[in-house]
């Protein structure tokens, strides 16, 4: 994955992106959950995260309180230990990564406690889910972090007409 090639095909697409979702939120859609799923089937049936993982350098999951334990116990340590080190409270009141990249990804992509990473992680990009109507703010955001994200909304532009 050529990330700032990337970069530059979402910057461009970016006030195109925002027409797209301001429409998806004023003409709510009955099959707006199973069109995401569809085309988040499709590109992920090519994607391998590994091959990126900008979400994992560039931005930070929420942690809840059952993401900290289960992460410290991963890492064999206290709740309260795993917050100091590696957590910081953000301006919403949510516990968050300290820095970027991801203190857990290696060298390969891979994360050092993927059995136990945070919800917000393993459900990223939350392109599959129900409800995408309450979530398409963090779906346009996406599409400036996921490749794959980018390539499913533009399928999707290509299949909803306004």
């Amino acid at each position: 994955m050529n990330i700032p090639e990337f970069n530059r095909k979402a910057d461009s697409l970016k006030k195109e992106n925002r027409k797209f979702f301001d429409k998806l939120k004023t003409k709510k859609r009955k099959d707006l959950d199973g069109t995401f799923e569809a085309a988040h089937d499709e590109v992920f049936a090519h994607t391998n995260c590994l091959q990126c993982a900008n979400c994992c350098k560039t931005t930070s999951p929420v942690f809840y309180q059952r993401d900290i334990e289960r992460a410290a116990q991963a890492l064999q340590m206290k709740p309260g230990a795993f917050i100091q080190q590696f957590l910081f409270m953000d301006e919403e009141g949510d516990f968050v990564l300290q820095q970027a990249p991801c203190p857990f990804l290696d060298a390969e992509n891979y994360c050092r406690i993927y059995e136990s990473r945070p919800t917000a992680c393993r459900e990223y990009p939350h392109t599959n889910r129900k409800k995408m109507q309450q979530i398409l703010d963090l779906t346009y955001r996406n599409t400036l972090v996921c490749p794959a994200v980018l390539e499913i909304v533009e399928k999707l532009k290509s299949e909803i007409k306004f």
